[in-house]
């Protein structure tokens, strides 16, 4: 699931605090804008499947 709030990229270094926006580019700077959230869950966790297999067993 992917965010839709983002933040400009290059922030630290060009504005005094975080510029968020909804478009694919910095309003003020015109940088581009990432996700501002990491994802809920990485992707190639090795132990996800063995997690997610206790989970079920415990409810």
């Amino acid at each position: 699931m992917k965010s839709d709030i983002r933040i400009c990229s290059a922030w630290q270094s060009v504005h005094d605090r975080p510029v968020y926006t909804l478009s694919d580019s910095c309003p003020e700077c015109g940088a581009d804008a990432v996700n501002s959230a990491p994802a809920p869950f990485d992707p190639e966790d090795r132990n996800g499947e063995y997690r997610r297999a206790l989970k079920r067993r415990v409810r």
